[in-house]
């Protein structure tokens, strides 16, 4: 690769279950290439304080700053793993692109709050950093998310009408058309609703291979009353989180579809397969609405791994299903090595804002740097 430059990228998604950091070497086209990924997993009192944060609280900002602090600690940790796996040192690598932990998405309301400490993170790996992706494309009226279409494009465009899907706590697609095309939007919930369950019932942090949710039936009014919230129906430019989806919003589907004594309601695990047909169904109901012609589907993120998850997919679509894995990049690296490129994007003046998938007015470049 010629001209190439190394950028590390770097995440911590909605399911807090670890941070990644993924090394990537960009040419001077963009093309990038997966070096290496290390991963360190959240401690269980960091996780827990930056799940309370999604929600006001008492002394929120002063908590909210501590646990900026402490994610760019940790992300530091990563980082410095990765280095000492792949023996490259930082001064070779141009940035790191560090997307933060979100706890609030309001486009509507014109914000959106992801926790970070990118000056602190700079500081403790003598490396530059941008961070703060999202807020230029909100300022320029989109979303601000998802992000990573641009990244999908560059990575798997192919002859074939594609659709890339990342199943991290919220789904959102990339759909590439064979006309050079790229659009994209969250779906709805992925893991984030059912690990919500399972960790509120099996005391695991996620249900591994779904099969939880495989030794359960889905309850059809269950399904139907949540896929009936007005979300679902809105059209693209869209996007979600824990704003909209949480236990206390299934807490009011299973109150509306059962009744308020909770003795008359499904057994948690025939409410965990219903969450996983919610995941299915609503992922499968908008790649058969806004990407009819798509002839094949990747999939990246933690929801890879979820074999009960795949299966239902497979099922509910008219086109193969397939990882990332077998297509250049691992599935789990995916989101991290796209904040690494985003990173690349803001080095050279690429505006990786695309309003076909943010609704935003033009294209923006995206980040703010944090020099070491």
């Amino acid at each position: 690769m010629s001209a190439a430059r190394f950028y590390v990228g770097l995440m911590s998604g909605t399911s807090l279950d670890a941070v990644d950091a993924v090394l990537l070497q960009i040419n001077a086209s963009g093309r990038a290439r997966a070096l290496d990924c290390a991963s360190i997993s959240l401690p269980a009192a960091l996780r827990a304080e930056l799940l309370a944060l999604n929600a006001p609280g008492q002394d929120e900002l002063g908590r909210a700053a501590l646990v900026s602090a402490e994610l760019a600690r940790l992300y530091a940790d990563t980082v410095r793993k990765l280095l000492e796996k792949t023996g490259v040192s930082p001064s070779n690598i141009a940035a790191i692109g560090a997307h933060g932990q979100t706890v609030r998405h309001r486009p509507d309301l014109g914000y959106t709050i992801q926790l970070n400490a990118p000056a602190l993170l700079a500081e403790l790996t003598g490396i530059d950093v941008i961070a703060d992706f999202r807020s230029r494309d909100i300022a320029a009226g989109g979303q601000g998310a998802p992000l990573v279409p641009a990244f999908h494009a560059a990575q798997f465009a192919s002859e074939q009408a594609r659709v890339i899907l990342n199943l991290g706590g919220i789904a959102n697609i990339t759909v590439l058309g064979t006309d050079g095309s790229t659009r994209g939007f969250d779906t709805g919930p992925a893991n984030m609703l059912m690990d919500a369950w399972a960790q509120r019932h099996l005391r695991l942090p996620y249900d591994a291979d779904g099969a939880w949710a495989a030794s359960g039936q889905a309850r059809p009014s269950l399904l139907d009353n949540m896929l009936a919230d007005p979300w679902f129906a809105l059209p693209p430019p869209k996007s979600t989180g824990r704003d909209d989806f949480n236990l206390e919003w299934l807490h009011i589907k299973l109150q509306e579809s059962f009744g308020a004594d909770q003795a008359a309601w499904p057994s948690a695990a025939d409410i965990q397969a219903s969450l996983l047909a919610l995941t299915t169904q609503s992922i499968a109901n908008a790649i058969r609405t806004y990407a009819p012609e798509a002839e094949q589907v990747l999939v990246c993120g933690g929801g890879a791994r979820n074999k009960t998850l795949m299966s239902a997919l497979q099922a509910a679509l008219p086109c193969s299903l397939d990882s990332t894995d077998n297509h250049g990049l691992p599935a789990q690296w995916v989101e991290a090595a796209a904040f690494a490129w985003l990173a690349w994007c803001h080095d050279t003046g690429k505006p990786a804002g695309l309003p076909d998938v943010t609704g935003a007015r033009k294209p923006v470049i995206l980040g703010c740097r944090h020099l070491a």
